[in-house]
């Protein structure tokens, strides 16, 4: 995009939506009503066998060779935590700059979740700060055992310098990729990273359900095994005898169902959402910092994110809701600033980064359905807005 054109009178005065499932319901209407009426038929409403289809399709999607559905991914990520016995003294490290449920979950067991600080470019984690925490973590007496790294707004972290890192020092890697199920890294699937990957089926998350749901991506059979008894109450080949202590955490069916008609026209959706990425980035690159993908990676743009300085950001956002422009901050304030998590670890330095883009970033409107007049309209209210 390299003009910028005008919007009508009328364009401009409806509410843009931030997300637009309405329009992926159109599409997908009657195909969907018709899982649901099976699931209604049958009456299998939990475990039922769309639940077993929908594991093999994601399987069969990102190349996984286990997939465990579950209730939510908060679900997902406490359930790997919880079946590889994370409990008091272990450090495990994970973003500043994120949602709460990735360090949640940590503090579940007892441990203690070790912040860390991101690029400014991508979000995603950085291995020097990384290092540094290690460091942190260890000189106060913690046990260092994993590193949750968070695929952040649908571009997966940078694993090829991660790694080393985790290898060196020993540390498992458990991917959440709540936001970034169905990116690709160096032509590798997200699913197929670490030890186990969590991500997110919520209604909001590129591939979302009618509710709440999530899935656990290993290719370990033995940790497979375990976590599809833990995620019902830790039963063994009797339900009435369980044989650990697991939780109620399974995936209902007609989720199930709902994920499997969106799932056949997913590549489509991650495609039309990286047309629209880029038409943003062309179109703001010269008053906004706008994001980037590394090379040899495919986002799913889960959030497009600019950043704006100079204490505009806040004025934009104004502008734009009087013109009927929803905009979102992701994140305002960092893990490590909020109340229920400041006094965790943090690296020596601090995390100056994750401090300084949480008061710059913006979220505008994303989704596969952005028509180029609505985006021409949002991006002419952006530049209107900073010029």
């Amino acid at each position: 995009m390299t003009e910028h054109p005008k919007v009508t009178t009328e364009s401009a005065s409806a509410p843009v939506p931030f997300i637009d499932l309405a329009a992926q319901r159109r599409r997908l209407g009657p195909a969907i009503d018709e899982a649901i009426a099976r699931v209604l038929a049958h009456g299998q409403y939990i475990l039922g066998p769309e639940v077993r289809l929908l594991e093999a399709d994601l399987a069969g999607f990102c190349g996984a060779k286990h997939v465990i559905s579950c209730s939510n991914g908060t679900d997902a990520l406490a359930l790997i935590l919880r079946a590889k016995g994370i409990k008091a003294g272990d450090a495990v490290f994970c973003p500043s700059f994120t949602f709460a449920a990735t360090a949640e979950v940590v503090a579940w067991f007892g441990a203690t979740p070790v912040f860390v600080d991101v690029f400014p470019d991508t979000f995603n984690m950085d291995p020097g700060s990384l290092e540094r925490a290690i460091t942190a973590a260890k000189q106060l007496g913690l046990r260092p055992a994993c590193v949750i790294v968070v695929d952040l707004f649908g571009q997966s972290a940078d694993y090829d310098a991660i790694a080393p890192v985790c290898d060196a020092h020993k540390l498992w890697i458990l991917d959440d990729a709540a936001q970034s199920f169905g990116a690709t890294y160096k032509g590798r699937k997200i699913g197929t990273f670490g030890l186990a990957t969590a991500t997110s089926f919520f209604p909001a998350k590129p591939l979302g359900c009618y509710g709440d749901g999530g899935a656990i991506f290993t290719d370990d059979v033995e940790l497979a095994e375990l976590l599809r008894s833990l995620r019902v109450h830790g039963q063994g080949v009797d339900k009435y005898d369980n044989t650990r202590i697991g939780i109620n955490g399974r995936l209902d069916t007609i989720q199930a169902a709902v994920l499997i008609e969106k799932l056949k026209i997913f590549p489509d959706e991650i495609e039309k959402r990286d047309v629209i990425a880029r038409r943003y980035n062309e179109a703001l690159k010269d008053v906004a910092v706008v994001p980037r993908v590394m090379d040899g990676l495919v986002s799913t743009w889960a959030q497009y994110t600019i950043r704006i300085g100079n204490g505009r950001r806040d004025g934009v956002a104004v502008a734009l809701k009087a013109q009927g422009i929803p905009t979102a901050i992701y994140y305002p304030k960092p893990l490590h600033r909020q109340t229920a998590y400041r006094g965790y670890p943090t690296p020596g330095n601090g995390l100056p980064v994750s401090d300084a883009i949480a008061q710059e970033v913006i979220s505008l409107p994303m989704h596969p359905y952005l028509a180029p007049e609505l985006q021409d309209r949002i991006v002419n209210a952006v530049r209107a807005a900073l010029t």
